[in-house]
């Protein structure tokens, strides 16, 4: 273990040290259940050493030609463990796959991630290409994507202004949304990535801090005070970006 692990305090990316405990934790795992790996990253929390109580390790693991690629979740040592499987020639569809969905899970673990294993260079390689593509950025909209969007963030700002703060339940799933189909234009409009569940602020801030920021405001006031008016002005603000509200004349073409 010492071999693999005397560099894993040097993360690909500046910040603070890898989680050393959790690397070898998970060169445990790679020993005992996948000896047969042709190398291995350490992706996630304990990438960055910020790993909690809960954390899961995240693991993406290159496996030989004659296995299937998998995404298989396992607790190891009383520790949860996402393993992201997959064999070197299924990687570039892997990949095309990551950016055409427009978050880069996988193309993000490979960049900020921390090589574990790496005997024939193909991490190393691998990571490289993975930086290629974050840097031409994700796929970008089709037409008839960007319309349908604009289409259906114009219905949920309707329905958000006019559902009452009485309708609480009704008020507060219809701002989710909206902040949802917002984030997913406003990132787009400036070609960068977007996320769900927690990196959707993250990523949502770094394609635009001030409009992101006045976006999750206005999701936060929605919460906080029942009160819609100042999502639905950044989000008025994302529509005005991308060619303003769509309502009648919109068409989806099956």
């Amino acid at each position: 273990m010492d071999d693999h692990a005397s560099h894993l305090s040097r993360p690909g990316r500046p910040g603070p040290a890898v989680d050393l405990t959790a690397a070898a934790q998970a060169l445990r795992l790679l020993s005992e259940r996948l000896p047969h790996a042709l190398g291995a990253l350490l992706g996630g929390s304990a990438a960055r050493g910020r790993t909690g109580p809960s954390s899961d390790l995240d693991l993406a693991v290159l496996l030989p030609g004659a296995e299937t690629g998998r995404r298989e979740v396992l607790r190891h040592e009383g520790r949860p463990v996402e393993l992201f499987l997959h064999t070197l020639s299924e990687t570039p569809a892997l990949f095309e796959r990551d950016r055409s969905l427009r978050r880069g899970t996988i193309l993000f673990i490979y960049d900020q991630g921390v090589p574990l294993l790496d005997p024939h260079g193909h991490i190393a390689r691998t990571r490289a290409r993975a930086r290629e593509l974050l840097t031409a950025g994700p796929a970008p909209l089709t037409a008839a994507e960007r319309e349908r969007s604009r289409y259906v963030l114009t219905c949920f700002l309707d329905d958000l202004l006019d559902t009452p703060p009485s309708a609480r339940y009704e008020q507060l799933a219809t701002a989710d949304f909206t902040l949802r189909e917002a984030a997913h234009l406003l990132t787009a409009h400036h070609s960068a990535w977007t996320g769900i569940g927690r990196w959707l602020p993250r990523r949502l801030l770094t394609a635009d801090p001030e409009l992101g920021a006045a976006l999750l405001a206005g999701h936060c006031t929605v919460a906080d005070h029942a009160d819609p008016a100042p999502l639905a002005a950044a989000a008025e603000k994302v529509l005005e970006l991308v060619g303003g509200p769509l309502r009648e004349g919109y068409v989806e073409r099956r």
